[in-house]
């Protein structure tokens, strides 16, 4: 393929990525205050527009015209570039995550991604690690001791589980023998790996709530500690960053769990060839739709955890059992 053309098919997939993404975290919120809602037996949103499907577009003109404060003592370049290294982090790692098959379009054949790299995996591990700075300096820039103990407990939460989630995916990573999201991919043709690294996904998922700050691991937004924690001095559209930067990723941690653990796109696959090009995506995206829905449900059934209770289970428990999958997928596999 000509760089050219090659450039010019990277520019649309990014356009058409990002317009999907800022859709789509949107009416992700509105599905959750809709779904926590029904769970709390309450009405959720439904002024705005039929059904409320509007009240996404309200809050958005809201944050656009909200008056923009900055603390008098608050250090102003770090004030204003943490929103940003936030939402960027959140935003890098969804240029390589593959949705489906290569498609055919003009002549030439492209991946349903923007991008594609042989250590996909260590990528995304790369830049999501480097999401704990916009944190911290939102804290500790807004110079407010809540702030401050909200970005301390943001930090030291997501560079713990962040350990537990990088040795839950090794598992993974050494069956199908490769770095490469879409080699994972392919390697589950036969069989998904949720089923022989059952455990590995299950401390993926619970490293995946307290990666994001969500409950019941949402202690960096206690408000009834810390008011709303690292962020607590921030509003109109640098608060929008934070809060778009924390549902971006979700998308990226419940797409990663797809990749990894639930086979990608593959699934049932029938009809004519144009309908065989979209069932892929559709597989993938109803498997990404099962794990956004299952942060909400959580978010509205479990209580918060103890700070101790937080730090203690992921030290404690999760760290070692990461440890001893890998110890186990590793003794099997060179048994084999």
């Amino acid at each position: 393929m000509p760089i050219t053309v090659f450039l010019l098919f990277a520019l649309v997939k990014s356009l058409i990525a990002i317009g999907i993404l800022l859709s789509l975290v949107a009416y992700i919120q509105l599905a959750e205050r809709k779904i926590v809602a029904r769970i709390q037996n309450r009405l959720g949103p439904n002024r705005v527009g039929p059904f409320g499907l509007l009240q996404p577009l309200a809050d958005t003109v809201k944050l656009l015209t909200k008056e923009d404060i900055m603390p008098s003592t608050a250090h102003k370049l770090l004030y204003l570039i943490a929103p940003a290294i936030a939402v960027t982090m959140a935003l890098l790692p969804i240029s390589i995550i593959p949705v489906g098959r290569d498609i055919h379009v003009l002549g030439y054949t492209t991946p349903l991604q923007i991008t594609n790299i042989n250590i996909g995996i260590l990528f995304i591990l790369a830049v999501t690690s480097l999401g704990v700075y916009g944190i911290v300096l939102a804290g500790w820039s807004s110079n407010s001791k809540y702030s401050f103990l909200g970005s301390l407990r943001g930090g030291s939460q997501m560079i713990s589980y962040e350990l537990a989630l990088g040795l839950a995916l090794v598992g993974p990573i050494m069956l199908a023998g490769t770095l490469d999201l879409r080699g994972i991919v392919e390697a589950q043709s036969h069989i998904w790996y949720v089923i022989p690294q059952i455990v590995a996904f299950f401390i993926y998922l619970t490293a995946a709530f307290a990666e994001t700050n969500r409950s019941p691991f949402d202690l960096p937004e206690a408000e009834g500690e810390l008011g709303a924690g690292y962020h607590t001095e921030y509003s109109s559209m640098k608060f929008a960053m934070f809060f778009l930067a924390e549902y971006i990723n979700m998308i990226t941690v419940s797409c990663i769990a797809t990749l990894v653990f639930l086979g990608g796109w593959h699934g049932w696959v029938f009809g004519p060839g144009w309908l065989q090009a979209i069932l892929p995506v559709f597989w993938f995206c109803l498997k990404a739709a099962f794990f956004l829905f299952l942060f909400i449900w959580v978010r509205g059934t479990l209580p918060r955890f103890r700070y101790d209770q937080l730090m203690g289970f992921g030290w404690k428990f999760l760290v070692p059992l990461a440890l001893a999958n890998v110890l186990v997928t590793s003794l099997v596999i060179s048994l084999r």
